[in-house]
C-alpha cells in the first residue's frame, strides 16, 4: 500500500428526501420525513403499506426513452447520480486518460424490479414462455457499474460489490484502497437500489424487519426510540468521486473532504441478527481508526447504521460506548435513516454523503422521530435527536453493516492542503 492521499471531489444523490445534491442536503438539515404510503403498487394487502419511495422522477428527463426500458430502475438511479458527482466534480472526460478511471458501485439486490415483473409475466402467460432479452442485463447486480463504464467510458477496474446493506460502503472502501495501491486515479463509486415492490415487502414483512405503523408513515423510522418497531424501506442512489490527492490538485478541484481509513469485518453470528454485545461492530470501528492512524478522542460524529430495529440500535450503541469509552459522550451520533428510510445497498453512499456534508458545513443531520428513551440505551450519550445542531467537525465516522454479519466502516475528515 502506498502514501497516496483519497480526496472526494463529487458528490451526486437521488434519495427519498430531495433528487439533487442540494435537495437532500437541505432534507437532510431540515428534518424532513421521506416516508409516505406506497404508489408504486397496491399494498394494501401487506402488513406494511409505505415506504420511502423517490418522488417526481421520470427518468426520461435523464436518459433516452428506448434505453431506459433496457434498464432496471436501480441502474436508472445509478446513472442519474453518477452524472450529477461527474458534473460536479468538475471533471472533463474527454481529457482525463480513462484507463485510470474505475467504477466500484454497491447493490445488494440488484433489478429485483426486473425479475419480478418477468416472472408474474411468465407466470401469467398462456403461451411458450416469453422473457425480454434484456432480462438477464437488467437483474443482475453488477449491470449498473457496466453502464456507468459504457455511458463514459471508463476503461479501468468495473465491478459491484454485493454485501447486504453494507455493499455500497463496501464499495467506496474498496475505491479507497484501490487509489491507495495506485492502481487508478480517480474512482466512480457509490450504491443503489429499488426494491419498494411487492417481493420486497413481503419478504421484509415476513422477516418481521419492517415498522407496520401504518397510521402515522412519516414517524414510523425512529432510530433509538423506545417505541421503534423496525426499519422503513427506502430506494435511491448516492455516488461519489474519489481520486488520488495529487491528481485532483493539478487539475485544480474544489476537495470536500478526505478518507483517512477504511474498516472491514464479520460478526460471525447471524444470518440477520447483530451480535448482542457488537463484537463485529467493535472490531471495524477499531480497525477503521487503526487504517485512519486516529485516537476515538479525534472523532467528532458518527453517522450510525442506525436502522430503527430493536436489536440492532442496542448493539450498535454498545459498540460505540466501547471503543470511545468516555469519548462517546462528546460525540454528535445520529441516524440519518429516521429520513431516509434504509436504501439497503444504497444506504452506505448516500450516508456517506451525508456525512461529508456535515464535515464540510459543520452541520450535524438529526435523528427525527425521538418521542420516548429506551432505558436499554445510554441516553446520556447525545444522539443529535429532532433538530440538527452547528458543530466544527475534525473527523466523522460512517457505520454500516448487512445481513450476513458484514461491517463496515469509513473515516472522513477535514481536508487540509
Amino acid at each position: 500500500m502506498t502514501s497516496r492521499r483519497v480526496v472526494i471531489t463529487g458528490l451526486g444523490a437521488l434519495t427519498p428526501i430531495g433528487n439533487t445534491l442540494a435537495e437532500y442536503w437541505a432534507g437532510l438539515t431540515n428534518g424532513v420525513s421521506g416516508a409516505a404510503p406506497i404508489t408504486r403498487f397496491d399494498a394494501s394487502s401487506f402488513k406494511t403499506q409505505f415506504a420511502c419511495e423517490v418522488k417526481n422522477f421520470d427518468v426520461q428527463n435523464f436518459i433516452d426513452r428506448k434505453e431506459a426500458r433496457r434498464m432496471d430502475p436501480y441502474t436508472h438511479y445509478a446513472l442519474v447520480t453518477t452524472d450529477e458527482a461527474i458534473k460536479d466534480s468538475g471533471i472533463d472526460v474527454e481529457k482525463i486518460n480513462k484507463d485510470r478511471v474505475a467504477v466500484i458501485w454497491g447493490s445488494g439486490i440488484g433489478g429485483l424490479t426486473s425479475f419480478y415483473k418477468e416472472v408474474v409475466d411468465y407466470v401469467k402467460s398462456n403461451g411458450p414462455p416469453r422473457f425480454s432479452p434484456f432480462f438477464i442485463p437488467m437483474m443482475i447486480a453488477d449491470i449498473a457499474s457496466g453502464h456507468i463504464s459504457i455511458r463514459h467510458g471508463f476503461r479501468g477496474a468495473n465491478y459491484t460489490t454485493v454485501s447486504a446493506c453494507a455493499s455500497s460502503n463496501n464499495a467506496l472502501a474498496d475505491a479507497f484502497f484501490y487509489i491507495k495501491a495506485g492502481k487508478a486515479d480517480v474512482v466512480v463509486t457509490g450504491g443503489s437500489e429499488a426494491c419498494v415492490n411487492e417481493p420486497a415487502m413481503g419478504g421484509f414483512n415476513s422477516m418481521k424487519a419492517l415498522s407496520e405503523r401504518n397510521d402515522d408513515p412519516q414517524t414510523a423510522s425512529r432510530p433509538f426510540d423506545l417505541h421503534r418497531d423496525g426499519f422503513v424501506l427506502g430506494e435511491g442512489s448516492g455516488a461519489l468521486i474519489i481520486e488520488d490527492y495529487d491528481h485532483a490538485k493539478a487539475r485544480g478541484a474544489k476537495i470536500y473532504a478526505e478518507i483517512a481509513g477504511c474498516g472491514l469485518s464479520a460478526d460471525a453470528y447471524h444470518i440477520t441478527a447483530p451480535h448482542p454485545e457488537g463484537l463485529g461492530v467493535i472490531t471495524v470501528m477499531h480497525t477503521a481508526l487503526n487504517d485512519a492512524a486516529l485516537k476515538p478522542s479525534d472523532i467528532d460524529y458518527i453517522n450510525v447504521h442506525g436502522t430503527s430495529t430493536p436489536l440492532g440500535d442496542v448493539a450498535e450503541t454498545l459498540a460505540i460506548q466501547k471503543v470511545f469509552g468516555e469519548h462517546a459522550y462528546n460525540l454528535n451520533i445520529s441516524s440519518t435513516k429516521s429520513m431516509t428510510g434504509h436504501l439497503l445497498g444504497g444506504a452506505g453512499a448516500v450516508e456517506a454523503i451525508a456525512t461529508i456534508m456535515a464535515l464540510k458545513e459543520g452541520i450535524i443531520p438529526p435523528t427525527i422521530n425521538h418521542f420516548t428513551d429506551d432505558p436499554q440505551l445510554d441516553n446520556k450519550l447525545n444522539f443529535t435527536f429532532n433538530t440538527a445542531q452547528k458543530r466544527n467537525i475534525r473527523a466523522a465516522l460512517s457505520n454500516t453493516f448487512g445481513f450476513g454479519g458484514h461491517n463496515v466502516t469509513v473515516i472522513f475528515k477535514k481536508f487540509e492542503d
